[in-house]
C-alpha cells in the first residue's frame, strides 16, 4: 500500500494516534489533521496526492459531515470513510448520502479498521486504473441516459448529472445488466468487493441517493425500480 496517502481527521489525540499507527503499520502514508478545518486546508493543498480520507463525524468547528460534503464536491474519486462513536443510524446514513463510501463505528479493532481501509483503497485504485485505460468508445446508453465510461460521467438528455465514483459503479453495473434484477448481494460484491465487512444497507442508501439525481419523482421511480425481496432493476 506504499505511496497511498490517507488524510486522517480526528480531534481526539489518543484515537488519532491509534488510527495513524495502524495505518502506518499497514504501509500507508498518513497526513494528520486535528479537526475538520485543518483537514480541509490540508486537502486543498495536497488534493492530487490524497487517495482516502478518514473523517470523524463529531469534531468542533467543521464536523465530519460538512467536511465529507466539501471533499466530495472537490473530488468524485477520493475514498471517504466516516468514523462515528454513535450507534444511531442517522449519522451513518447522512454520511453516505453526503458522499461517503463507508463508515465504521467506534470502538473498532485494528484488524477490522485496516481491512476496511484496504478494501476502500483497492476500490479507489481500481477506479483510477479504469480511468487510465478506458477507450473513448466505451459509452453505455439507456433511453435519455448516457454513461461515459472514460470520463465516468452521466448525462440525461444532454444534461450533466453529478455522481460519485460509487454511484458511477452502481449505475454502470445496472446499465450493463439492463432489465435484469440485481440482488443487494450482487451489487455489494460488484462495487464494494466480496471482502467488504459492512452491511447491505449501504446499497439501499446509495440507491436512494442515485434516485434523487436521476428520477423525476424519487418516491415513484421509473428507471431504478425496487424488486421486493431481492434488490433492484434498471429499466
Amino acid at each position: 500500500m506504499s505511496n497511498v496517502k490517507i488524510l486522517v481527521a480526528e480531534d481526539e489525540a489518543a484515537i488519532r494516534e491509534f488510527i495513524i499507527i495502524n495505518l502506518q503499520r499497514a504501509g500507508y502514508d498518513v497526513i494528520e489533521a486535528v479537526d475538520g478545518l485543518d483537514a480541509y486546508e490540508k486537502y486543498k493543498a495536497q488534493s492530487d496526492d490524497i487517495s482516502i480520507a478518514v473523517l470523524d463525524i463529531m469534531m468542533p468547528g467543521m464536523d465530519g459531515l460538512e467536511l465529507c460534503k466539501k471533499l466530495r464536491s472537490m473530488s468524485s474519486n477520493i475514498g471517504i470513510m466516516m468514523l462515528t462513536a454513535k450507534t444511531q443510524e442517522m449519522d451513518k446514513v447522512t454520511g453516505l448520502l453526503l458522499g461517503a463510501d463507508d463508515y465504521i463505528t467506534k470502538p473498532f479493532s485494528p484488524s477490522e479498521f485496516t481491512a476496511r481501509v484496504d478494501a476502500l483503497s483497492r476500490r479507489v485504485a481500481a477506479v483510477k486504473s479504469v480511468e487510465d485505460t478506458q477507450a473513448n468508445k466505451d459509452i453505455l446508453v439507456s433511453g435519455d441516459f448516457r454513461l461515459d465510461c472514460k470520463s465516468r460521467s452521466l448525462t440525461r438528455a444532454g444534461k450533466y448529472i453529478d455522481i460519485t465514483q460509487v454511484e458511477f459503479q452502481i449505475i454502470e453495473f445496472f446499465m450493463q445488466n439492463q432489465g435484469s434484477a440485481l440482488s443487494r448481494t450482487d451489487i455489494l460484491e460488484h462495487v464494494w468487493g466480496s471482502e467488504y465487512f459492512g452491511e447491505e444497507k449501504i446499497v439501499d442508501v446509495n440507491i436512494r441517493r442515485i434516485r434523487k439525481k436521476i428520477e423525476d419523482d424519487p418516491s415513484n421511480p421509473k428507471h431504478l425500480i425496487t424488486i421486493w425481496g431481492l434488490g433492484y432493476k434498471w429499466i
